[in-house]
């Protein structure tokens, strides 16, 4: 297999599977996709503007050795697939735990621990301003988890089990694009503007900026799903 098909295969295996079973009858997933396609939509905008702006300022990069040669707004097209097939794996397994899972955690602890998660992103943010991988992806996390929660929404706690569940495959596809199980990163980070904290190869970081690109999914798949009784 040729190097340049790497991004591209990381992509197409993380959708094949819940694609698959979304079919299924115990699962028919496929039946929401009129919530799950526009707040998709909206939230790929959103990332690949930020993910633009940070690969202009050389916060990260893109190996050429694993990627397609075709660029939009300077980014792989296998970058903006990223922000759909990611995103249907994880609302997917969302969708399952939320239909399949029996669990309610404590309005009030699950307040109490938002917060102090909020507080501590903003502190480090505010400590290490300059470094805006950092910075940017806290602070707009934390933002983003203070107006659900100030919305009083009831899905953090199955968010939060269905994201738990979901790190093994994380570690699994993301550790591949920044060189885990490759000779060199698919993903090029610039030290200068991140902690410089890898859990194996992969940025501290990253796990916060995937947590917001699937929770802006989830909330707005939660918020169409209600608008248009989708589900």
């Amino acid at each position: 297999m040729e190097p340049r098909y790497t991004y591209l295969l990381v992509d197409l295996f993380c959708i094949f599977f819940p694609l698959l079973f979304s079919f299924f009858p115990a699962f028919n997933f496929y039946k929401t996709w009129k919530s799950f396609v526009p707040a998709v939509v909206i939230t790929t905008l959103f990332f690949i503007l930020w993910d633009a702006l940070f690969t202009h300022l050389a916060v990260w990069s893109f190996n050429p050795k694993y990627t397609l040669p075709y660029r939009f707004m300077g980014l792989p097209l296998e970058e903006i697939l990223f922000f759909v097939c990611i995103p249907y794996a994880c609302v997917f397994t969302y969708f399952c735990v939320k239909k399949y899972v029996k669990f309610k955690a404590s309005e009030t602890l699950l307040r109490r621990a938002v917060f102090a998660g909020i507080t501590v992103l903003l502190l480090v943010a505010i400590f290490n301003a300059p470094k805006w991988y950092t910075s940017v992806t806290f602070v707009l996390l934390a933002g983003f988890l203070f107006f659900l929660v100030s919305k009083n929404v009831k899905f953090l706690d199955v968010f939060f089990l269905s994201f738990i569940l979901i790190l093994p495959f994380f570690f699994l596809s993301n550790g591949i694009l920044t060189g885990s199980f490759i000779a060199e990163p698919v993903v090029l980070y610039n030290s200068k503007y991140n902690l410089g904290i890898r859990m194996f190869t992969i940025p501290f970081e990253d796990t916060f900026y995937g947590m917001l690109l699937l929770l802006m999914n989830v909330s707005l798949y939660e918020y169409f799903g209600r608008k248009i009784k989708d589900f």
